[in-house]
This record gives C-alpha cells, sequence and structure tokens, in this order.
C-alpha cells in the first residue's frame, strides 16, 4: 500500500513553520527532493509529500535547529552519513541489532570479518524481517545478502526497494533504484516489497537510540 500523501498547504497548517522555512531546509538538504511530489488536481498543480515521512522530519528538525546549524543538521540526515557506522559481532548480538540466525547467515557467505559497515548491517536487517514473518527460507537469504552487496553503492543516494517475488517455486530478489511501476505477469508473486530508504532510517534510529542510552549510562 502506497503511504499516505499530505498537500503543501495541510504541511504548513499542521507543523505551524513557514513556506520560506520549508524551502529554505529543501535547498540545504534537510528534505529530500523526491518528497516533494508535483500532482495535478482540480484546481491546478499541487505539492504533495509523504506524511508520515514529512511530519517526522519536520518535527526533528524543529527539535533540532537550535542545537545544530543547517550544514550540520544536513550531514545527519545525509543518506551517506550511515557509511561511517562500523558494528562489532559483540555490539550488533549485544545491542540486539540482528538476530543471531541472520549473522548467521551472513557469516556463511563471508565468514572472515571482525567488524561490520552499515551496508552489511542493512542487509541482515531486511534479512531478518523476511525470516521473522515466514516470507523468506533461510535457502533463499544468500539472494538477499548478495543484491545488497553487489549494489551497496548505489543504495544510498536512490529511494529504492527491494522486491522479493516468486514464480513456480522459484525465488528471485531485485532492487528498483527509485519507486517506479513494475509489471510482472500473471504467475509472479510480489511477497515482499520494502522500502530501502525508510530502513536505512529505521536502522540508523535504532542504533543512535542504543548509543545516547550507554552515554547515557556511562555519564550517570
Amino acid at each position: 500500500m502506497d503511504e499516505p500523501l499530505i498537500t503543501k498547504k495541510e504541511l504548513l497548517e499542521r507543523t505551524g513553520i513557514s513556506y520560506g522555512q520549508l524551502y529554505r531546509w529543501k535547498r540545504k538538504n534537510l528534505i529530500p527532493e523526491n518528497w516533494f511530489i508535483r500532482k495535478a488536481t482540480y484546481t491546478g498543480q499541487e505539492t504533495f509529500f509523504p506524511e508520515k515521512k514529512i511530519l517526522n522530519r519536520v518535527h526533528v528538525i524543529s527539535e533540532m535547529k537550535d542545537t545544530l546549524s543547517l550544514d550540520e543538521l544536513a550531514e545527519h540526515f545525509s543518506p551517506r552519513s550511515v557509511t561511517k557506522i562500523f558494528l562489532s559481532e559483540e555490539q550488533m548480538l549485544d545491542q540486539n541489532i540482528v538476530s543471531t540466525t541472520a549473522l548467521n547467515l551472513f557469516k556463511k557467505q563471508r565468514p572472515n570479518q571482525s567488524e561490520y559497515p552499515f551496508i552489511d548491517l542493512l542487509a541482515m536487517f531486511l534479512l531478518d524481517q523476511m525470516l521473522s514473518e515466514g516470507q523468506m527460507n533461510r535457502s533463499e537469504a544468500s539472494d538477499l545478502l548478495n543484491v545488497m552487496q553487489e549494489n551497496s553503492s548505489r543504495l544510498y543516494d536512490k529511494n529504492s526497494y527491494l522486491y522479493f517475488i516468486r514464480k513456480m517455486g522459484v525465488s528471485v530478489v531485485l532492487i528498483a533504484a527509485d519507486e517506479v511501476s513494475i509489471f510482472f505477469d500473471q504467475g509472479v508473486h510480489v511477497i515482499k516489497k520494502q522500502s530501502i530508504s525508510s530502513n536505512i532510517e529505521k536502522l540508523k534510529k535504532r542504533i543512535e537510540l542504543i548509543n545516547a542510552r550507554e552515554i547515557s549510562r556511562e555519564g550517570g
């Protein structure tokens, strides 16, 4: 199901921000260009936004803008900021970032790693969701891990989607670089469609929250 949209007018009314603020944040890359969705309406062209994403982003910016500069906020929101994140096996498991099952499946393919960059964490994070929901079996896990690894450099700056499909018992994992319409024949079953950008944000927030708790605990 597509995410509900909110009009620009509704956004400004609900958040209390000004037109000028909104477009200044856009120029500073605090709000992604592809969130500004132009649609034809009975009154002409109108700008819409993915409702949940934009409301959350405006809330976070409003909370942080008094302590961080706009340039610092842009760095914080940059999809590539996550490339600085590395975790050890112990950290991943202790912080419940990924399950032992997902980690062991990953290690079958790449057994000699001591630290894991964010793209590997993301692959295991997505795999965990598929396994826990019963949508993918362990023998299919390598397809997901391979496609994530092979396309890792292309994922951060795109509004990418991961598709897991089956036809006559044969499974395929593919990535669409943008949210485009993909048409399959009637024999294809789309088992799962996942927003990679949303999962990047979700995983990043989880790691940041855990790190903040640890810092607070150490300070206390």
